[in-house]
Formats: C-alpha cells, sequence, structure tokens
C-alpha cells in the first residue's frame, strides 16, 4: 500500500506509540511518544523536537519504507527525490506495516534516529488522542556541537575538570551539562507549547 496524501479525518482511530533513539551515543539516549494517525509529518517533527530537546533549528528529513520525505528545495532536490512531507499525515505513511523508519536531523551533525513503532492504539480521547511523551532517558546534546563524536568530546571535557577544554565547553554551553537528566514533564510543557 502507498502512501496517501493528507486526509481531512479530525478525529484520530489510531494513535501510534513510537521509542526514538539516537544512534551513535551510548548510554542511549531516547523517549518514547504517542502520537495520533492524523498529526502531520511536520508536527510529528515538532513532537519530536520537543520531546528530544533540540531547538528545530536545522533541517530534517525522513526515510520511511524505502521513501524519503522532507520539504523540497528546488535547486536541490530533482523531481520526485523527496516527497513533500506536509502533504501526508503519520497514519498516511506508517499503515500497518511499516514497523521501523528514520528521522534524520542537521544534516551538518548528522543526528540519526531511529524510530520503533512499537504498538498501535485504538483512539481514546480521553486519554491518548493528542501528543506526549510517556517515557525517555537521558540528555539531548546540545545544538551544533558536532554530532556523535563532538558530543562525546564535549561530554568528557564537561565532565573532568582537568580537561583542557572544559572551561570552552562551559562557557559555550553556558554552564554545566548532565549528560543522564531527562525530565518527562518538561518534555511534556514543550509539546503542549505546540498545540
Amino acid at each position: 500500500m502507498s502512501p496517501s496524501k493528507l486526509t481531512r479525518r479530525t478525529e484520530p482511530q489510531r494513535v501510534y506509540q513510537l521509542r526514538l533513539e539516537l544512534l551513535g551515543i551510548e548510554p542511549v539516549i531516547w523517549r518514547t511518544i504517542l502520537v495520533p494517525e492524523t498529526l502531520t509529518l511536520p508536527r510529528l517533527d515538532r513532537v519530536i523536537q520537543a520531546a528530544m530537546g533540540w531547538s528545530n533549528s536545522h533541517l530534517h528529513a525522513w526515510r520511511i519504507d524505502d521513501r524519503r520525505y522532507g520539504v523540497p528545495d528546488p535547486e536541490w532536490d530533482t523531481p520526485g527525490q523527496l516527497l513533500d512531507e506536509r502533504k501526508f499525515t503519520v497514519g498516511s505513511v506508517l499503515g500497518d506495516h511499516v514497523h521501523e523508519f528514520v528521522y534524520d536531523y542537521d544534516f551538518g551533525d548528522g543526528w540519526e534516529h531511529s524510530i520503533v513503532v512499537e504498538k498501535r492504539l485504538p483512539a481514546d480521547p480521553e486519554r491518548n488522542t493528542w501528543p506526549m511523551c510517556i517515557a525517555g532517558a537521558n540528555a539531548c546534546p546540545p545544538e551544533d556541537v558536532g554530532g556523535p563524536p563532538g558530543y562525546l568530546d564535549f561530554v568528557q571535557a564537561m565532565h573532568d575538570p582537568m580537561h583542557q577544554d572544559h572551561l570552552q565547553m562551559w562557557r559555550w554551553n553556558g554552564g554545566p551539562f548532565d549528560a543522564t537528566a531527562f525530565s518527562l514533564n518538561d518534555a511534556n510543557r514543550a509539546i503542549r507549547k505546540l498545540r
């Protein structure tokens, strides 16, 4: 079944439970979110940004079922190479068959998120028809830190006061950094601000 364009249904019939995992980092930085099938891919991008702790200051793309989605740039993308994400909902691209896909963020730093569809749940207007984060672990890397290798160097410098780059990284970050920090409440506050 190929993805169809946006449907104008207002009430979702199904909710997807997605586990996001940032690749190339140990210990694993992950989040579990619930999103209704009617959410557009650009809105899913915003929910992921809020749940992870990113600032949404870079480009992104999706790799789903051998297709790429994003915002096509006529100067860079040949027609059909990158499908316009604004025309698709979560339900239209995931359907019943997609079990895993990839979300790329910040092509310069190269953050790759593996996203697993853990469950397809019936929608319940009292409980789960709005985006929310239900679990997670570890802090999101700062923007522009240099991808996984830069982040590992950053964490090492931040946690070792004797490291030659400790003070420089401290200043660049604007203070301390706890790589193990994650607040479910903060993630959901950020998601609620999107409504």
